[in-house]
């Protein structure tokens, strides 16, 4: 059998944890901070963990992730 292809762009954005989940940088702050709250980037901060139906997705993207 030949090796399943990983989708390249899902390697360059997503991180599997040592307990299996997906690990992501936060969403939304590429551009227009200035409209944002102050709330909302603070807790944009740093990266996040995806929901168990997201997750499942991005699994099939990336066979060979441990």
């Amino acid at each position: 059998m030949p090796k399943m292809k990983t989708k390249s762009g899902a390697k360059k954005r997503f991180k599997v944890t040592a307990t299996g989940r997906i690990k992501i940088a936060q969403a939304g702050k590429r551009h227009g901070m200035i409209k944002r709250t102050t709330k909302f980037i603070r807790n944009a901060r740093g990266t996040t963990v995806l929901s168990k139906p997201d997750e499942k997705i991005v699994k099939t993207y990336m066979p060979y992730a441990r």
